[in-house]
């Protein structure tokens, strides 16, 4: 989540490998409903794969299984 509504920022930001790009709401109960929306999403709705304790990065990518 970020104050910038800048594009050349949300470009890089997806350039950098973001999963999403959220503009922070400047009204408190916008950004209370924002957060509230999104610990909903990650929590809840997205869906990760099964991999061992270590984190996935761009520098350990998930494996495929054949």
């Amino acid at each position: 989540m970020t104050s910038s509504n800048e594009e050349r920022d949300l470009i890089e930001s997806y350039n950098l490998g973001v999963n999403s790009y959220i503009q922070k709401p400047v009204d408190f109960d916008q950004f209370r409903s924002t957060v509230k929306t999104l610990g909903l999403y990650w929590l809840v709705v997205n869906q990760t794969p099964m991999t061992d304790s270590a984190p996935i990065t761009r520098e350990r990518p998930i494996e495929l299984q054949h």
